[in-house]
């Protein structure tokens, strides 16, 4: 491409920010209709949606009955997606999923093949309690959020556009789990933390959810204003300062990489796909808070639910007690200085 002359850029930059603001506006609504339905929980439904803004999937843990759910469906109707809800079981077969063959005859009796299409055919797609399935369902799963595509009996079947897998997890070791590989992990764009309500936010969930009616959001955006806002989160201009904030964040939660408490406690750091999701989220949260550009507050913020899920502790660090969060938290307080 050419090198724009000022005037064009002046223009260009004009329209970026016009389209930035359209999307701001956008966002504030969509964040109005979900707080009609979904109490207090700020932080979760923040991250949620800058996963899905940012164009990814997040994978959402906490204990039974926080309203991971209805978090989802709200999302599916305030954004205009068609969305489906998988729940998943020690016995779930990744054909069940993925959909199936399924052998017709005509009436002379010709005998042929019909592809009927699973349930992950949706824009947004809620897998509840992945990590019951096997990993072999996982991996079906987890393969279709990586290729946005499936293959079934050689043949390719695209998925819906845009797609985005909203995962639970419970973080009980509970009976019959299966934890996801690492290298599974890292196809979430973030970890969500789902913690218990604030007092204020479960006596409003007592008092609005046990009457005879229930508020129901709206839809105020549709999958293809959605995929305009994801385009534009990618065309937000990201400072130096911001990309080499991320870079040393990044790199510092590494092993072997002259930090010193990181060698210490880490067994495992992320990759750069931690960096990619950092670079695409921090530009999600600027314009989730209002803001035209990332900054440094961005990067931090989303430390903990870019790293969480992509590094590990040595075992002398979790025998002491030590948790992924106090390690991150300890990165974030060094970066900021």
């Amino acid at each position: 491409m050419g090198m724009m002359n000022s005037t064009e850029a002046v223009l260009d930059e004009k329209a970026i920010i016009a389209s930035a603001e359209s999307a701001l506006a956008d966002i504030a609504a969509i964040r109005a209709q979900i707080a009609k339905v979904i109490f207090g929980q700020e932080k979760v439904v923040e991250n949620t949606l800058l996963a899905v803004l940012s164009g990814g999937h997040a994978l959402l843990v906490g204990v039974p009955g926080l309203a991971k759910t209805k978090l989802v469906t709200t999302l599916g109707s305030v954004l205009g997606l068609d969305s489906n809800r998988i729940q998943f079981t020690p016995d779930l077969m990744p054909s069940d999923i993925l959909g199936s063959e399924v052998m017709d005859a005509d009436e002379s009796g010709r005998r042929s093949f019909r592809f009927i299409k699973g349930p992950v055919f949706a824009q947004l797609l809620m897998a509840d309690e992945i990590n019951r399935a096997s990993p072999r369902t996982q991996s079906a799963l987890l393969q279709s959020m990586q290729e946005y595509h499936i293959t079934v009996a050689g043949q390719r079947y695209d998925l819906p556009a845009p797609f985005h897998v909203l995962a639970t997890q419970n973080p009980l070791e509970q009976e019959g789990t299966y934890p996801l590989p690492e290298a599974q992990l890292d196809r979430f764009l973030l970890q969500v933390d789902v913690l218990y309500p604030d007092l204020t936010a479960e006596r409003q969930i007592l008092l609005e959810t046990t009457g005879l009616s229930e508020r129901q959001p709206e839809s105020v955006i549709d999958a293809a204003r959605l995929q305009e806002i994801q385009m534009l989160i990618r065309q937000m201009p990201v400072s130096d300062t911001v990309v080499d904030a991320i870079l040393s964040l990044v790199r510092s939660a590494r092993p072997g990489q002259g930090n010193v408490t990181t060698d210490k406690h880490v067994a495992w750091g992320p990759g750069p796909r931690a960096g990619q999701s950092l670079m695409l989220t921090a530009r999600a949260r600027a314009l989730y808070e209002g803001r035209l550009a990332p900054s440094l507050d961005d990067v931090y913020a989303l430390a903990e639910p870019v790293l969480e899920h992509r590094m590990a502790l040595t075992f002398s660090a979790r025998a002491e007690g030590m948790s992924v969060r106090d390690v991150i938290a300890g990165l974030v307080k060094q970066a900021r200085g």
